[in-house]
């Protein structure tokens, strides 16, 4: 398989072929960064939750870092709901800070500059996206 030349896509083919499922790496880190955070997901079927909103959130990093197709508008319209659920933002922009934390345990020395560069200008473009809503 031939390695993205996008280095957010590369971080998570990265991360793909040393870690089956980030999810509960991903949650764990959420989880002792912000406690009050545990609360926001029911007991019942929140394993499905949790991954199915990874899933989401990785599918608009995505496109919100390549080619922008429309998966990225999630972002927005995920604040809106977030909002409703009570959900500060920093907590909500903090999630893909994670994600970007965990990827960079997971692939450890190939974690490269470009890689590092590119994703913290896409968690600032983030933060922006989120602040203008």
């Amino acid at each position: 398989m031939m390695a993205s030349s996008n280095p957010i896509e590369r971080s998570f083919e990265l991360a793909a072929g040393r870690c089956e499922d980030l999810t509960p790496l991903v949650y764990r880190r959420l989880f002792d960064a912000h406690p009050e955070a545990r609360t926001m997901f029911r007991t019942e079927g929140s394993e499905l939750v949790k991954g199915s909103m990874l899933a989401l959130t990785i599918e608009a990093i995505l496109d919100f870092a390549g080619e922008r197709t429309g998966h990225f508008r999630l972002i927005s319209t995920e604040v809106s709901s977030h909002d409703d659920y009570g959900t500060p933002r920093e907590l909500f922009v903090a999630f893909f800070g994670i994600i970007a934390q965990t990827l960079r345990e997971v692939i450890g020395a190939e974690w490269s500059e470009e890689i590092d560069t590119a994703w913290r200008k896409l968690l600032g473009d983030i933060e922006s996206l989120v602040a203008a809503r």
